[in-house]
């Protein structure tokens, strides 16, 4: 399979992993100021905008990334599911990544036996293992995830192809993501969360300590972090920082 990529911009490498519901185009519109000094690959992962349908499974698309995306110089930026699709895709192509950037992804088994997290996990497996309909889907999705959207009654196409391929998904509390690869790596490591949810800090901060990662905390959009005030900011600081720069905690500002 042949993963759908969209470019934008001149510079350094970054590839944009989109996490549910939204493909490559979409998800990362917020980013765009950042093509004056980086080139952004933004692939559709399967079954997303131009890309080709497949079950939606982190560990395949991990090595589509790594194989199709990794194969010369670049930053890794992944958000939600994307996040934990990106943490093993580094892993298995670690020479080529100049740096990881890692945004609120639901790996509850990183956490697991928090009550708070196994709860959420439980919700997040229910519902992909669900027969609901893609609209009712949506309205449970979002609320769940942290979207601060309401669902029309009519969603747009997009929205519902999208939910149409996390129904049936590899559930993410699966994932075992690698993080002492990671650790041991010598690239840097980002994590970012949105500052909304309990959960999502908690996965957050255990993935940022395991792995030695710079912490961020982006507040303003909730799960849609990459849409928060000063998220391309720090992203842009990270991606620019000089190979022995000292990594650190911040809060991002509008």
């Amino acid at each position: 399979m042949r993963l759908h990529v969209h470019r934008w911009g001149q510079g350094p490498r970054v590839v944009l992993v989109h996490g549910a519901v939204l493909g490559g185009r979409e998800a990362w519109r917020a980013q765009r100021p950042l093509i004056e000094r980086w080139t952004l690959l933004a692939p559709d992962r399967p079954g997303h905008g131009q890309s080709p349908p497949a079950r939606q499974d982190f560990e395949p698309e991990a090595a589509l990334i790594a194989d199709q995306l990794l194969d010369e110089p670049s930053h890794l930026v992944g958000l939600s599911y994307g996040a934990i699709v990106s943490m093993y895709a580094a892993a298995l192509r670690p020479e080529n990544v100049l740096s990881l950037t890692v945004v609120e992804p639901p790996s509850t088994g990183v956490a697991r036996g928090v009550p708070a997290v196994d709860e959420y996990a439980a919700a997040v497996r229910a519902l992909v293992e669900s027969d609901v309909d893609p609209v009712e889907g949506l309205r449970r999705f979002f609320p769940l995830a942290g979207v601060p959207v309401e669902v029309p009654d009519e969603p747009h196409e997009t929205l519902l192809k999208g939910m149409r391929q996390l129904l049936g998904a590899r559930s993410p509390d699966e994932a075992e993501p690698p993080l002492h690869a990671l650790r041991d790596a010598a690239f840097p490591v980002l994590v970012v969360s949105g500052g909304h949810s309990e959960v999502q800090e908690i996965i957050c901060d255990t993935i940022a300590r395991e792995t030695g990662a710079a912490r961020a905390v982006c507040r303003g959009r909730d799960h849609l972090v990459p849409e928060a005030p000063g998220f391309n900011e720090v992203l842009d600081r990270f991606l620019d920082r000089k190979p022995d720069g000292r990594l650190k905690t911040e809060t991002c500002s509008s």
